[in-house]
């Protein structure tokens, strides 16, 4: 039995960003609203935790940089993934025939602290 995260496994890489792309990708995209809030600290868990899945998945050696492998296997970043995520979210809401889903765009009081609203994403990330 092959399992797709061994180093040395028979699956093409084909196969190994299927799996990355069908099974591992949409549980974190599903947390976007809630890792998009989140801390720059816990944002890095996730960018690393991909960093290191595309890293075994192509078994690339140590000096090939993460930014290489995403653009070899056309796989954007954590933070892009968040950005265009949110962007689409945001543009939704705005043609929504909900009148009161539009003042959800609205901010609600003074900010706290150094937090994100879920409509600071879409441009949290943009340097």
């Amino acid at each position: 039995m092959y399992v797709a995260n061994k180093r040395k496994s028979k699956l093409s890489l084909t196969n190994k960003l299927l799996i990355y792309i069908i099974i591992l990708k949409p549980i974190w995209t599903y947390g976007v609203p809630l890792w998009g809030t989140a801390s720059q600290s816990n944002i890095e868990i996730l960018r690393r935790l991909q960093n290191k899945i595309l890293r075994m998945a192509t078994d690339a050696p140590w000096y090939i940089p993460n930014h290489m492998l995403h653009t070899d296997l056309q796989i954007p970043t954590i933070r892009e993934e968040i950005t265009r995520l949110s962007t689409n979210y945001k543009a939704k809401i705005e043609v929504h025939p909900n009148k009161l889903t539009t003042s959800l765009l609205e901010k609600q009081g003074p900010g706290r602290l150094r937090r994100y609203s879920p409509f600071d994403l879409s441009h949290r990330f943009i340097t």
